[in-house]
């Protein structure tokens, strides 16, 4: 995996799923995006470094299979500050699924 933050599933940590787009967890707030373009293990990387470095987060997975990136962070990101780290990352930020 290239997520160097999290290697968890999309799942919580008792295996139940969200069904939200933005859940509150013990490590803050985890919103999931629908990024297009992504294909392989590079892309996920790209794009998971271009939005770790965005303040408050403290966890991205990308999975370009799907082309969800969950992200999660202290508090809700704004959402132009996401698309901005994923277009510099060289992708296109579809939205918050």
């Amino acid at each position: 995996m290239t997520d160097q933050k999290n290697s968890g599933s999309c799942c919580s940590a008792d295996g139940s799923c969200h069904s939200s787009a933005t859940d509150v967890e013990a490590g803050g707030v985890t919103a999931v995006y629908k990024v297009s373009g992504m294909t392989c293990g590079h892309c996920e990387g790209a794009v998971s470094q271009e939005i770790s470095v965005l303040d408050g987060v403290t966890a991205v997975k990308a999975v370009a299979a799907t082309g969800e990136v969950r992200v999660t962070s202290a508090v809700p990101l704004d959402e132009q500050a996401v698309r901005a780290a994923v277009d510099e990352a060289g992708y296109e930020l579809v939205g918050m699924i």
